[in-house]
């Protein structure tokens, strides 16, 4: 209904370092630590580890489930890895074959299990639980493993090893939902479990 001025992240750090005025200058300097950061990441990724720890942390999130979310970053670079020696190709093909494993042990694709999540742009798997996180290793794990061994070529043969990947993750999960008497499916997401603020400020006293 109005015409408005826009701009995204990248635009606005832009505008912030043309401004000439002193009072955006302890902006430049944080934007100029940032940048110095992320080059050093790119020289040693380890450094991107130890930040992601930190920042989950002071995001609320337990050790447990931080050990769990890196476990899960390594096993699924070792996927794709996997697909891409394969000749899978990068993008659309990733995210299909994302969809098949996550759809096979879960019932939802990705865009299906964000929504049950009430999700919008958030990440999926930092909304995880536990249990969730776990038999998505186990998926992701077992497909390259699988891959490994069939050695299929492009994304069509990638397609059954993803299907067969998802399966062994949804029988462990079909076995321990027999055991607990319900599903580990959860619609939590990150925000209804993490620690608040307050829960936070009071364990740092």
């Amino acid at each position: 209904m109005r015409l408005t001025d826009v701009a995204d992240t990248e635009q606005l750090f832009r505008i912030i370092q043309s401004i000439p005025s002193p009072k955006a200058e302890p902006f430049k300097q944080w934007m100029a630590q940032v940048a110095s950061q992320r080059i050093d990441q790119m020289q040693d990724p380890e450094l991107s580890i130890d930040q992601a720890i930190i920042d989950y942390k002071r995001l609320g999130y337990s050790d447990a489930w931080i050990n769990q979310r890196i476990k899960s970053i390594e096993v699924r670079k070792e996927l794709t890895d996997e697909w891409k020696r394969t000749g899978v190709k990068e993008g659309l093909e990733y995210a299909s074959l994302t969809d098949i494993i996550t759809r096979e042990w879960s019932g939802f694709t990705t865009k299906q299990y964000k929504h049950f999540k009430g999700l919008k742009k958030e990440n999926l798997r930092d909304n995880l639980t536990n249990l969730e996180i776990a038999f998505n290793i186990l998926a992701e794990a077992s497909a390259t493993e699988l891959s490994k061994q069939r050695d299929p070529r492009g994304f069509h043969q990638q397609s059954q090893v993803a299907k067969d990947g998802g399966s062994v993750a949804k029988a462990a999960r079909n076995q321990l939902e027999s055991q607990l008497g319900h599903s580990v499916i959860s619609p939590a997401k990150a925000s209804d479990y993490l620690l608040s603020e307050e829960s936070k400020d009071d364990m740092e006293k």
